[in-house]
């Protein structure tokens, strides 16, 4: 299919479902049937999304770009640092980009795009990519892993109308020029949606819990997490006893996720 005449919302959003296609196995034949989408178009999306996660899959709009993307003053990114510092008062796991823009918005009555938030966080290295969590081969310790552990549980989760979600926790040392590093607490929900929240020292168990709390209020959850030993606290352990909806699937050490 010649893809000239489509938007690029509409050809996103089928370089998107490509993905996640494939991602649920489809082949690139079967994925161009469901999609109109040529092989060679699935092919480049399917890069990008290895390369770059989620956030590179679409593509650029054609033509000249209209504009530069909105600067932040000082006040406002000092204003973002410090939301980000807090959990959001609607129960979200974490800020997106649309809520620190609506926050923004409603501090300092400027409009201020999702996307110049995006750009903030970029700036940062707090815009983390999502997991890569496809497999070619079962016999890696990587697709054993998959196959053995989490699908099983991901499956189950969603015969209960349930969610999973892709987290984690990193150090961050290029987060803001007064500020020599932190700590990012945060998850990845649908299409690879990016909630997240900072600390000025390593998360405890109290902020791991909050988190949990906040996704398994939406339902039962199953989360995939990088970068913490949950078994070393009891806090955490007695409270994923107490919470059997709540699956949450550690990714083993040294694993190129």
């Amino acid at each position: 299919m010649i893809t000239k005449h489509l938007s690029p919302e509409i050809l996103n959003q089928r370089r998107l479902e490509a993905v996640r296609l494939r991602l649920d196995g489809q082949t690139v034949a079967n994925t161009a049937k469901r999609t109109g989408l040529s092989a060679p178009t699935i092919s480049a999306a399917w890069k990008a999304f290895r390369e770059g996660g989620w956030q590179a899959v679409p593509v650029r709009p054609r033509g000249r770009h209209k504009g530069n993307p909105q600067r932040l003053g000082e006040t406002e990114r000092e204003f973002l640092w410090q939301q980000l510092s807090r959990w959001p008062a609607d129960k979200s796991p974490g800020w997106t980009s649309r809520e620190l823009a609506e926050a923004l918005s409603d501090e300092t009555g400027r409009k201020v795009s999702p996307r110049a938030i995006e750009h903030w966080l970029e700036a940062r290295d707090l815009k983390p990519a999502p997991m890569s969590l496809e497999t070619t081969t079962k016999r890696s310790r990587k697709g054993r892993w998959l196959h053995q552990q989490v699908q099983p549980v991901l499956e189950r989760v969603r015969s209960l109308g349930g969610a999973h979600w892709q987290g984690g926790v990193r150090v961050v040392t290029n987060s803001d020029g007064r500020q020599a590093r932190c700590y990012q607490l945060y998850v990845h929900g649908k299409r690879g949606v990016l909630h997240t929240c900072r600390f000025a020292s390593p998360p405890k168990a109290r902020d791991y819990i909050e988190l949990f709390e906040r996704l398994a209020d939406q339902g039962p959850t199953a989360l995939i997490f990088h970068g913490a030993f949950f078994k070393a606290s009891a806090e955490i352990a007695a409270w994923l006893e107490q919470h059997t909806d709540f699956q949450l699937l550690g990714v083993p050490p040294n694993s190129k996720l």
